[in-house]
């Protein structure tokens, strides 16, 4: 682990590891059964997992509150379901925000082939809007979208992709060979970079696939790969007023 200028970088084989025989994830902040309190988070953004799931397995209808599950798919066939009657199919590349009131409702996510494996980055950022209702956002995006550039996928209304109920922002890229990118972080902003795979260099650091940045405050970062890499990048604020159970309104 290195820190440089509010960057923590996290090797692969320190973020804990979860089987389930059916399913195999990366739990990179306190979740379910997992508590590490040096890893609860970044500002806004509460939960961050690397999910795969096997042919055909699904985790069934499960609620949420105040909150919005954000989800990236990786590779595979994405299946959606939840307790309003909203359904849909998602192929890699594709983007969903599903935002969860106060009443709390049900989800679920599938893996929509008999076959092959699907994997897919789900990610929480706490709202501080009251009054939201249950919704489901979803799009899906191509290769060359992100190919070489950020591709904002999530972040606030009025701002590209789809919406967020937070000053918040998610942005995936797939840099080819000899690709390079740049993002700054505000004062009073921080996030999480991932490499979902491939390799690269962060302000000279050498990542690879797994591996992890945290970000807790300003700081430039320059990305630059030999080879190529798949990244996902959320930068949230560190300081922001949580509502619902968040707040310990219940």
């Amino acid at each position: 682990m290195a820190v440089s200028h509010n960057v923590i970088v996290r090797e692969a084989d320190t973020i804990w590891h979860e089987q389930g025989g059916w399913f195999d994830a990366r739990w990179h902040f306190s979740f379910d059964r997992y508590r590490d309190p040096d890893n609860d988070g970044v500002g806004a953004l509460r939960v961050f997992n690397d999910d795969r799931i096997v042919a055909g397995a699904e985790w069934p209808l499960h609620p949420h509150q105040d909150i919005e599950s954000n989800t990236y798919v990786v590779s595979g066939h994405f299946l959606h379901a939840d307790s309003l009657g909203n359904n849909g199919r998602l192929e890699g590349g594709a983007a969903q925000v599903m935002t969860f009131s106060h009443d709390g409702d049900l989800h679920s996510e599938k893996n929509g082939s008999t076959e092959e494996p699907m994997r897919f980055i789900q990610f929480w950022i706490l709202p501080s809007t009251r009054g939201l209702q249950t919704t489901v956002q979803q799009r899906q995006y191509t290769l060359e979208d992100r190919t070489d550039r950020w591709l904002q996928i999530m972040g606030p209304a009025g701002t590209d992709g789809l919406d967020l109920a937070q000053d918040a922002f998610a942005l995936v890229a797939h840099l080819t060979d000899a690709g390079r990118l740049e993002h700054s972080f505000e004062p009073g902003r921080g996030g999480y970079l991932y490499v979902i795979d491939g390799r690269l260099s962060l302000n000279g650091d050498s990542l690879r696939t797994g591996d992890a940045a945290k970000v807790l405050g300003e700081a430039e970062l320059e990305l630059a790969t030999d080879l190529a890499a798949e990244l996902i990048l959320i930068d949230v604020p560190l300081r922001f007023e949580p509502v619902g159970v968040w707040a310990g309104e219940w």
